[in-house]
């Protein structure tokens, strides 16, 4: 019988080793414990080995804490009794886990300057800091922001502006005109400012209408993998500053995305969407066109939206989640009867009324 060789765990960075009193200057922490503990990587309750920090922060893990080998976990005060090791006492330990996982994270950068093989147009305007990758090819009258990094493979089109410190991985295309602002990341395979889907009828045929605005990417905004925002048909689409985008997303022309929203993978957003400030809006969530969300609004996933939400700071939710199968084709049967049961049971409270109930029908 063969069986399937084990994989040692590896790391693909190298951090220099550092103190939990260290860290705990870095993320605000109070250290229970040796402060001079050396950590050399940082892992999951479950997979972290001695020498790694780790983090507990949403109760579902709780019970791996016990177990963890881990030298120390980042934690709130309310766990700390169960934590097996040392401890740094934070008030949001996912936070203080972010913030570490920046000072751990392989530093990937580019140096400055223009690959021999990228194609370079006319009138381009490239700040000497930033770097212009192998196959990467800019159009005519392109410009590029200080430390702004274009990875290979990637297109930009005419009269693009990239700002500073941007991040544009390979593989990218941004159409004509598209106006990128500053500390902006792009994942490979994205799109943005392709033709919005708009098409008149006429005598049985489906005319192209010409899109004739752009797309606006403010500054501190994250597009994931194979997302695509179209540019607008007349007004601009405009994702606003702090937007994150995961991967597979739809955001069609003239859709407006306010400040510090973020979006779940595979969701959809028709054309004209306007969508307000710090909402969050999980996996395959569809919206349709012309419908506007107030601020704060979290739709959970799968959610379907067809008419405007207007009141701030509402929860919604909509699909039916996973059942056992069986149970699952009982339930679509009856809901296709639904119509039915509901005369039966309208026909039902006439006939008890007309006892003397007193009771009133149901509206149909």
């Amino acid at each position: 019988m063969l069986t399937k060789p084990k994989t040692k765990r590896r790391r693909v960075y190298h951090m220099k080793p550092m103190t939990l009193g260290e860290i705990a200057k870095i993320i605000d922490a109070q250290v229970e414990g040796d402060s001079t503990r050396l950590i050399t990587g940082i892992s999951t309750l479950q997979a972290a080995k001695p020498g790694d920090i780790t983090f507990l922060d949403n109760p579902k893990y709780r019970s791996y804490l016990g177990s963890t080998k881990a030298s120390a976990v980042i934690l709130s005060v309310a766990d700390r009794s169960h934590c097996p090791c040392d401890a740094l006492i934070v008030k949001s330990p996912y936070f203080a886990y972010a913030t570490i996982a920046h000072v751990f994270a392989p530093k990937i950068t580019a140096a400055a300057g223009i690959h021999p093989t990228a194609v370079i147009g006319k009138d381009c305007q490239i700040d000497p800091t930033a770097s212009i990758g192998a196959h990467v090819t800019l159009e005519d009258r392109v410009i590029v922001g200080k430390r702004t990094q274009i990875r290979a493979g990637s297109v930009i089109g005419q009269d693009v502006r990239v700002g500073d410190d941007c991040l544009i991985w390979a593989n990218v295309t941004i159409y004509y005109g598209v106006q990128i602002h500053h500390r902006v990341i792009i994942h490979s395979g994205a799109v943005i400012g392709a033709d919005g889907f708009g098409f008149a009828p006429h005598e049985g045929q489906w005319h192209k209408i010409p899109q004739l605005g752009t797309v606006i990417v403010e500054d501190d905004v994250e597009i994931g993998a194979s997302t695509t925002v179209d540019r607008g048909a007349l007004e601009d689409t405009i994702l606003g500053r702090g937007v994150k985008l995961d991967n597979q997303i739809q955001v069609g022309h003239n859709c407006q995305i306010g400040e510090n929203t973020i979006v779940a993978g595979c969701s959809g957003l028709a054309g004209s969407t306007k969508i307000g400030k710090n909402c969050l809006l999980g996996a395959r969530v569809g919206i349709a066109g012309h419908v506007e969300i107030a601020d704060r609004v979290t739709l959970c996933a799968e959610t379907t939206v067809m008419n405007s939400l207007k009141i701030p700071g509402k929860v919604y939710a909509s699909g039916i989640g996973q059942l056992e199968y069986a149970d699952w084709k009982k339930n679509m049967a009856r809901f296709r009867s639904l119509d039915e049961y509901m005369r039966r049971l309208i026909a039902l409270e006439k006939k008890i009324n007309e006892k003397g109930t007193g009771e009133k029908p149901h509206d149909k």
